[in-house]
């Protein structure tokens, strides 16, 4: 029986997570279809139980629903309770099942350019759904986080949470300050630069060598990326946190090893028109 499977979100066209799972199931033999919905937040809960009336297997949410979802589910992984977000949701026996894995996709992705321990410093812009979920994946690491978001309360719950769990965090006012010449990776999860505008401030002082991510993928590099770039630092986009948590999301719902090469080379490929 084919299986159905989509993201929601608003905006959403410029997703390629149908590509990359097409690709995973034609691989894997799986008779399924992954499509993406437009979902505007007054109609979130409407969408849900549409997707649940019709048959739909699983779904991936995001932006601006990863919190505001957390109302419409019967039940959460360990993961979607500690980050109090989800982007990935189960049917299983009829209950909606939300799980997260934007944060082991980000640390996943995060392997090849910094070794997480304690000694390391790890600055997050924003303190959304993005932002909850790759707070939480770091706690276990134990390493210094440093929380930094235009509502400070916001910053100030999120610094709580990581620290309820054993990890280290703090907060600090949004903008420039000392911690820019203490950051060893710099993480933004915000939704600055979708639309190629600048940062809203600059990164002089930050160390040469520094990891700077922007979770953001389209554009391929963002005005963010590009000046950490001119800084020297070393920048990574969000393409391989999308691979990963896409990865751990397909392992969730089908409980079964994902084709990571076929879905990196989809994305990948896709890609090149827009770096």
């Amino acid at each position: 029986m084919e299986k159905h499977f989509a993201v929601i979100g608003d905006p959403i066209a410029h997703s390629l997570s149908p590509i990359m799972h097409q690709a995973g199931y034609k691989t894997a033999g799986y008779v399924a279809d992954y499509q993406k919905f437009q979902v505007i937040p007054e109609a979130l809960g409407e969408a849900v139980q549409g997707l649940r009336a019709l048959g739909f297997t699983g779904w991936n949410v995001t932006v601006p629903h990863k919190e505001a979802i957390l109302p419409y589910l019967d039940e959460l992984t360990v993961e979607a309770q500690r980050a109090g977000a989800v982007n990935t949701v189960k049917v299983k026996q009829g209950r909606l099942v939300g799980h997260n894995t934007d944060g082991s996709g980000l640390v996943r992705s995060l392997e090849d350019y910094l070794e997480l321990s304690e000694a390391k410093k790890i600055v997050i812009l924003g303190a959304g759904g993005a932002a909850k979920g790759i707070a939480m994946a770091l706690a276990p690491f134990n390493v210094d986080l440093l929380i930094l978001n235009r509502t400070p309360e916001r910053a100030k719950e999120l610094a709580q949470k990581v620290r309820e769990y054993g990890g280290q965090a703090s907060q600090a006012a949004w903008g420039p300050g000392e911690w820019i010449a203490q950051a060893d990776c710099l993480i933004q999860t915000t939704s600055i630069g979708l639309k190629n505008e600048s940062y809203p401030f600059s990164l002089e002082g930050i160390r040469p060598g520094s990891v700077v991510v922007d979770i953001i993928f389209n554009p391929w590099e963002t005005p963010f990326l590009k000046s950490a770039k001119t800084l020297d630092c070393r920048v990574l986009n969000g393409i391989d946190m999308l691979l990963y948590q896409g990865v751990n999301a397909w392992e969730f719902w089908f409980e079964d090893r994902a084709p990571v090469e076929a879905m990196k080379m989809a994305l990948y490929q896709q890609c090149k028109p827009i770096r």
